[in-house]
């Protein structure tokens, strides 16, 4: 296999056709695991760093570089300044992926890079920021208008760094006694390891999972007791599903709706491996009224949303989202959340999340809704910032219902 082929095929389908790195990286047969995580490395690097690599490679051009060309570039800028690989190596290796007509080019730019420093100054400008972090120029300012330039920055320099893998106990298996001498734990639930957690035999058999700390706390929100009737309206891929289940002791019964089937049947087949007894999975549109009508104590909308609190570990987010993207996902949190709201019971609790950084789908729709049904009263909202716990991103808010 060739690992360095893989890596800018890769960022092409990314940054050029609107592909996701998890999903294509999943795609591909590799013979060891240090390729994978070498493949790894070097394509989330690449991605997080896109515009300031761009940057050090335009000053030797005369004109855009072909699309290939261009990802073969950054991708190796990446590995001679950023992970110091030999220079020798990068090179020879990626300019052997280039066409016959760039061979040369290619070759020329790389070798002049390699003898330079590529470091930047301490960005002040918005502008500067751009290219430093590699962040589009609108959603600087989106940040920089709604969070101040203060909280702006540490968001900037939480999206490059590496993700933190953080795995979450399943108390329907496996106690947090029991796990105690194996791994980290920062609270009751969550904990992190310097194993690889999925190869353990506790994610083989259901005891633990993978779940964002950030994540982990939404669920908590809902005050669930045994016994009772809870609804999760976009629950794939069922994490969150599954831990409303585990504080509720598998008791009561949890409806857990998605749009698509395909994500319905993973859940499914996810919540047994877990243990899950009490969760009914089923396919619906939740901005469709339906027949559930005042029946549920709790209900959970985590709902789709620009993704914006997630640019750590999905660094593409930033490349692919748009303002009308944007537009059209707040209208449709606010068709979901004005269906979902009917089928709460009086002094029922709805709790509205997302995992984006963003007023207008988070505090502003909030706002909106209570605007439009004053029967609901805003007990509790909090952003949690990626930068606080080394997460993702979330917003939370508590709704109940007079």
């Amino acid at each position: 296999m060739n690992t360095r082929k893989v890596i800018v095929d890769i960022l092409v389908e990314v940054l050029y056709n609107h592909g996701y790195a998890s999903l294509l990286m999943r795609k591909v047969q590799f013979d060891k695991q240090e390729d994978m995580g070498f493949v790894s490395e070097v394509v989330y690097g690449t991605l997080r760093n896109y515009y300031f690599l761009q940057s050090c490679y335009q000053p030797y051009v005369n004109k855009k570089p072909s699309k290939y060309l261009d990802c073969l570039l950054c991708a190796s800028i990446y590995q001679l300044h950023f992970m110091k690989l030999k220079d020798y190596a990068v090179v020879s290796e990626m300019v052997q992926l280039a066409s016959r007509y760039e061979k040369g080019f290619a070759n020329a730019v790389l070798r002049k890079i390699g003898q330079k420093s590529v470091a930047l100054g301490q960005p002040t400008t918005q502008d500067e920021l751009s290219v430093y972090y590699s962040m589009p120029k609108w959603l600087i300012a989106l940040f920089w208008k709604q969070y101040g330039e203060s909280t702006c920055r540490k968001i900037l320099e939480a999206s490059q760094r590496k993700s933190i893998v953080y795995g979450r106990i399943n108390t329907l298996k496996i106690t947090k006694q029991e796990l105690e001498n194996e791994f980290d734990f920062i609270d009751d639930y969550s904990f992190t390891s310097d194993k690889n957690i999925l190869k353990t035999s506790y994610f083989q058999n259901g005891q633990i999972l993978i779940q964002d700390i950030a994540s982990s706390k939404i669920p908590l929100y809902l005050d669930v007791q045994r016994g009772m009737y809870v609804l999760d309206v976009c629950a794939s891929p069922g994490t969150k599903t599954q831990m409303i289940s585990m504080l509720m002791a598998n008791t009561g019964k949890i409806i857990a709706q998605d749009l698509y089937p395909h994500r319905v049947e993973i859940m499914q087949k996810s919540l047994q491996k877990m243990g899950v007894k009490n969760v009914e999975c089923s396919v619906q549109d939740g901005t469709i009224l339906t027949t559930y009508d005042q029946q549920f104590d709790r209900i959970l909308l985590d709902a789709p949303c620009s993704g914006l609190g997630d640019l750590s570990h999905k660094p593409e987010i930033r490349y692919h989202i748009t303002p009308e993207n944007i537009d059209a996902l707040v209208d449709l949190q606010a068709k979901l959340l004005n269906t979902c709201c009917h089928y709460l019971k009086e002094g029922g609790i709805l709790v509205y999340s997302t995992c984006t950084l963003n007023q207008k789908e988070n505090e502003k729709q909030v706002q909106k809704f209570l605007k439009e049904h004053q029967e609901f009263d805003l007990l509790e909202e909090r952003t949690y910032f990626p930068f606080e716990m080394n997460s993702d991103g979330f917003y939370v808010a508590k709704l109940k219902k007079r």
